[in-house]
């Protein structure tokens, strides 16, 4: 049987693809772990500089796997589990050091839409669908919510989960909820153009400023501040930020060292 994770390295991108395509990428405990165990691993690998989340097969993720194992299966207590595992699996995304790029082709629906929320860069194919239609089976997108809350106007996120609203490219575009849309043949090309820019920044730099800003986020305005104040006093410590004020006044490229 084919691995439900594809992990793959081409300089400093590592690129994770979603490997179901017969399940139309569908969320499985195993696909949940994997994913998690990845972009937690990069976090620890000096050499990746960016992660993109791409999936198999012309589509993105249809969500959680309602079939032979997934949230239906098993008691109140393993449903719970197999909820929180992908409530982590969120957060683990969301708090990375590493930026992580979702290159959404096709369907990004209710656990694929929190996925492609969770990370810090989106772009999309013109052929993408956005979508959260839970109510659908009686659910209500719980977990993904409060992501989708911050990407989303209200009176939008509310007509997609109340009336099953889709939306395409174009108006995930508009929305801000991805950042550019191509077309759908060159989507791997162009995330592999972007990741490979990104992977260029101070790594360390890069990793200190999106935990600080995933932090503050969560904070009042003040505090907030505070902490990202805290943040630039040890960014100035650090050897990457002497290297590019060198680089800046002598007028030549910087070289980053991770430092």
């Amino acid at each position: 049987m084919d691995a439900p994770l594809l992990v793959a390295r081409s300089g400093r991108t590592l690129t994770l693809t979603l490997n179901r395509p017969e399940r139309r990428n569908a969320l499985s405990p195993a696909l949940v772990a994997g994913l998690t165990a990845a972009v937690a691993a990069a976090a620890d690998d000096a050499e990746v500089g960016c992660i993109v989340l791409r999936g198999a097969g012309g589509r993105f993720c249809a969500g959680g796997d309602l079939g032979g194992e997934g949230l239906a299966d098993g008691g109140v207590l393993a449903r719970e589990a197999a909820a929180r595992a992908y409530a982590d699996l969120l957060d683990t995304v969301v708090r990375s050091p590493v930026p992580v790029l979702a290159a959404v082709a096709g369907d990004a629906l209710g656990g694929g839409l929190g996925l492609a929320a969770a990370c810090h860069l989106a772009i999309a194919g013109d052929d993408a669908r956005f979508g959260t239609p839970e109510l659908n089976l009686g659910l209500f997108p719980m977990v993904i919510g409060p992501l989708l809350a911050r990407h989303l106007p209200p009176h939008v996120l509310h007509a997609m989960i109340l009336l099953d609203r889709r939306i395409g490219a174009d108006e995930a575009l508009r929305w801000g909820f991805v950042g550019e849309v191509c077309p759908a043949g060159s989507l791997d090309a162009r995330a592999e153009a972007l990741a490979a820019q990104v992977a260029a920044r101070p790594r360390g730099v890069v990793g200190l400023g999106l935990r600080a800003l995933a932090e503050a986020r969560e904070l009042p305005l003040t505090p907030a501040m505070g902490r990202m104040a805290s943040a630039l006093a040890l960014n100035l410590l650090a050897d990457d930020a002497a290297e590019g004020l060198a680089a800046f006044f002598g007028r030549r490229p910087a070289v980053w060292t991770g430092r």
